[in-house]
């Protein structure tokens, strides 16, 4: 839960950022994890609508949240978190190939392949 204090040297803006970027480090928002709305937000901390647009302003050029137009803020994922992300996809894309009897090179093959035809067709 996001709270403000009054009594810190901190701004508000600067203490919600704060405690955004802390919760998506530690998982507790993690990617993907939707905002509130800034003023549902400001609402309930007792802000101006301005402080929390900051707030989430300097988190989206800082790369934290990404901002989709009406659809809303989210939490984008850490460099740690899409590595895992990748580590676990490979470990379940190896399983399954050895599984189907591909030998390790064989496997890695099919990847490269896959890596020249996405290239080819200009999607990355």
């Amino acid at each position: 839960m996001l709270s403000v204090d009054p009594g810190l040297a901190a701004p508000p803006y600067e203490q919600l950022k704060a405690q955004i970027a802390a919760a998506r480090a530690s998982g507790e928002y993690p990617a993907g994890h939707r905002l509130a709305p800034v003023r549902q937000l400001a609402a309930e901390l007792g802000l101006a609508p301005n402080t929390v647009a900051r707030a989430y302003r300097e988190l989206e050029a800082d790369g934290v949240i990404q901002t989709r137009g009406r659809a809303g803020s989210f939490v984008t994922g850490t460099d740690e978190g899409r590595v895992r992300a990748a580590d676990a996809a490979a470990r379940g894309y190896l399983d399954q190939a050895l599984g189907l009897g591909l030998s390790l090179r064989e496997a890695l093959g099919a990847v490269a392949r896959a890596a020249e035809q996405r290239s080819a067709s200009g999607a990355g």
